[in-house]
């Protein structure tokens, strides 16, 4: 939920987008019931992440130097 609430801060969710995602994935009881979410909504996600670079955060590899975190 700390995701889209930094997407609908960032302005790239609407309020109404925010509320209906986050509705849908309070109410899903597994990750498959996650990702049945409805089109619009998907894409809106979709795009929130593009511009946020979610997935590029995801594909890199972890610091060599990070030990002690």
């Amino acid at each position: 939920m700390k995701t889209i609430d930094e997407m609908l801060h960032l302005d790239l969710l609407t309020p109404e987008q925010h509320r209906d995602i986050g509705a849908w994935i309070a109410n899903a009881d597994s990750p498959e019931e996650i990702l049945k979410m409805p089109a619009a909504l998907w894409s809106a996600v979709e795009r929130a992440s593009e511009v946020m670079g979610v997935d590029n955060d995801l594909l890199r590899p972890p610091a060599l130097d990070a030990s002690g975190i």
